[in-house]
């Protein structure tokens, strides 16, 4: 644990550094694109975060390789040279869009690109999927389903990106979250390559946004962009495949193991990777069946994400980005007690997940709600103009 611990603190220093020497780079040449019709802020600011925050994870990654700590990660070499190589990839076509604003297709298809780098080349890949009471063990399932996992989760996080300090901060609620959860499938599991791999991506995760986000803290100085955001939806969905994507079909079938309730034992170490990051995959599903509905490409862009609907509904930018920081922590986490309830010789910690789930749902709900009808004799705020 010390050894990740300072992974993290290296990391985000490095990154810290890094993003401020970007932040002069880009304010001394002007490398800031023009305020868009949805953008929030009004004032032109550099979009070129991702670019130190991709420096920060390489140098994390490449210093791993020299660590006896890390060794274990090194096994296979292939794995790690293949997400640094996805990485370089979507962040050099994220760059490209945040300055020439590329059209959709072609950052789809870098996607799909990058996620078959990790996939087909990294073997980062799901071998077994639960289905009923029978384990789905198909190659071309489990390759097919890994690479729409890891391109879904890049858009999401990229769409909710519309606030100072919001995906950094919902990525690293998320990613604590899923670094408890992987150090428990370690333990259940074994100390395995893959959920090392697993835990030190969550590290160097969260590593990257905390070294980013005093920059992009309100008012932001700089924003982490497509390049950024893609960059962190690549690295959680890659290491949330890694980490349950290798669990036997055995495993998996074991009703034993897990405790009462297969349904529970198998779908949680499944299902908890995608819960921490519910709420950019919920905005995401929202924008492509609101889009399509109106006949336009999914990847349109417009002012109706769930970040700009809390603004119109009267919250502060900061209000907004704590409400989503919330729903974040109290889905995370109670999706985490019921998995340390159902698998750890806990049981009793499952209905506390279940009653945490569903308090928090109700507080989050609350604080939700437009402020005029939280606190009386006061009005929304003002629209933000865009």
């Amino acid at each position: 644990m010390r050894n990740y611990l300072v992974a993290f603190v290296i990391t985000a220093a490095i990154t810290f550094v890094l993003s401020w020497v970007v932040w002069k780079v880009a304010v001394r040449f002007g490398l800031h694109p023009a305020i868009r019709e949805r953008d929030v802020h009004k004032t032109p600011t550099p979009r070129l975060g991702g670019v130190a925050m991709f420096l920060g994870l390489t140098a994390m990654f490449i210093l791993s390789s020299q660590l006896p700590a890390f060794a274990i990660l090194w096994t296979e070499p292939t794995r790690m040279w293949a997400l640094l190589g996805a990485a370089a990839l979507i962040v050099a076509v994220g760059v490209a869009d945040d300055l020439l604003d590329l059209d959709w297709l072609i950052k789809l298809g870098a996607q799909f690109v990058a996620a078959w780098i990790v996939v087909g080349v990294g073997g980062i890949q799901i071998f077994a999927v639960p289905f009923g009471e029978r384990v789905v063990t198909a190659s071309w399932i489990g390759i097919s389903l890994s690479i729409l996992v890891i391109v879904i989760v890049m858009n999401a996080i990229n769409f909710i990106d519309g606030l100072d300090g919001l995906v950094a901060g919902v990525c690293l609620i998320a990613n604590a979250v899923f670094f408890f959860y992987a150090v428990l499938m370690a333990r259940d599991f074994g100390n395995s390559p893959e959920t090392n791999t697993a835990l030190f991506i969550a590290v160097v995760v969260l590593g990257v946004c905390a070294g980013f986000l005093p920059l992009n803290w309100n008012p932001a100085r700089m924003f982490m962009g497509d390049a950024g955001a893609l960059l962190l939806g690549l690295m959680m969905g890659a290491s949330a495949i890694v980490v349950t994507g290798n669990l036997s079909p055995q495993l998996l079938a074991d009703n034993d193991l897990f405790g009462r309730s297969q349904l529970i034992g198998a779908y949680i170490p499944i299902i908890l990777p995608i819960v921490v990051v519910l709420l950019p995959l919920v905005d995401f599903g929202l924008a492509v069946i609101r889009r399509m509905a109106k006949g336009k490409s999914p990847f349109s862009p417009d002012r109706k994400h769930m970040h700009h609907r809390m603004l119109d509904l009267g919250h502060t930018d900061r209000n907004a980005v704590f409400v989503f920081y919330a729903w974040t922590a109290i889905v995370s986490l109670s999706v985490l007690l019921m998995y340390i309830g159902t698998a750890s010789g806990w049981p009793g910690l499952y209905w506390p997940g279940v009653a945490y789930l569903g308090l928090g749902v109700l507080a989050c709900l609350v604080v939700t709600l437009p402020p005029a009808r939280r606190v009386p004799g006061t009005s929304p705020s003002p629209k933000v103009s865009s």
